[in-house]
């Protein structure tokens, strides 16, 4: 099933759960920053909201805004009982410290899965792991290559790969070329996340492994991924339309998880 029938599907699905619920889940997003990638994301997350029936308010603070004065934000969110999860949106500018902000969520409350204590997983890994195991692409025994090793996608990707059994190996931009290549052309489940048009083409992958391409690169007002299109291998996702829409859909299956659950 392609990306977007499959994020149809489930948005159906959530939207059923939360019509038999007694209340409204509520997401608010916090932006402080005029980022257009940021930008369209929110988009994105407030039409999902109002697809799914969800609740979802969004407060714009100016660029100057202080990191005490968003602290303060954060902790008034923290205690707010109508909140039932928040994300603030990355990045954020140069004088706020961003994981400063991130360890001030409640864990609770952190649907992005990015405190360190949260027991939700990190939004992107998530989607991609659900709509793998929907696919049915087997995981114990596999070699999965992670590319890029950030806080947000690579090291929570390979411990979600590590904990189903597979063999991962992290790669990154300093990999030796002909490491990289040793290992992209032995690997069953390659994710890419490294912020560079096309990084990714010229391997000869096995027919039936598996691509992830989570790079989302803007050229000349054009969005490009991490990898080149056209890989002779099972499934590759697109860019754009492939990994955005599953890390917006896990953001509100982790909203379920708090609200259902009282996480």
């Amino acid at each position: 099933m392609e990306i977007k029938e499959y994020v149809a599907m489930r948005k159906v699905q959530i939207r059923e759960r939360i019509a038999k619920m007694k209340i409204s889940p509520h997401l608010t997003i916090v932006q402080v920053n005029e980022d257009e990638g940021s930008n369209s994301y929110i988009r994105g997350k407030m039409k999902d909201a109002e697809e799914l029936g969800v609740s979802a308010t969004l407060i714009k603070l100016p660029t100057d805004t202080s990191e005490s004065a968003l602290l303060k934000l954060v902790d008034s969110l923290n205690e707010d009982k109508a909140v039932h999860g928040f994300i603030v949106q990355m990045p954020l500018p140069e004088h706020i410290d961003e994981s400063l902000i991130k360890v001030a969520i409640d864990p609770r409350k952190d649907v992005d899965g990015f405190h360190p204590l949260s027991p939700l997983n990190a939004c992107t890994p998530r989607g991609i792991m659900d709509y793998l195991r929907f696919c049915d692409i087997p995981f114990s025994g596999k070699n999965a290559v992670v590319i890029g090793r950030s806080n947000i996608v690579g090291k929570p990707m390979a411990r979600m790969l590590i904990k189903e059994s597979a063999n991962v190996t992290v790669l990154h931009s300093k990999t030796r070329p002909d490491d990289m290549k040793f290992y992209l052309e032995h690997a069953d489940i390659v994710v890419v996340a490294i912020g560079k048009k096309w990084f990714i083409d010229g391997y000869k992958f096995r027919r039936d492994a598996v691509i992830v391409d989570v790079g989302i690169n803007r050229v000349d007002g054009v969005l490009y991924g991490d990898v080149k299109p056209g890989q002779k291998v099972r499934i590759q996702t697109p860019v754009p339309g492939g990994v955005g829409p599953l890390t917006r859909l896990a953001l509100f299956e982790n909203l379920m998880e708090i609200v259902e659950h009282g996480i």
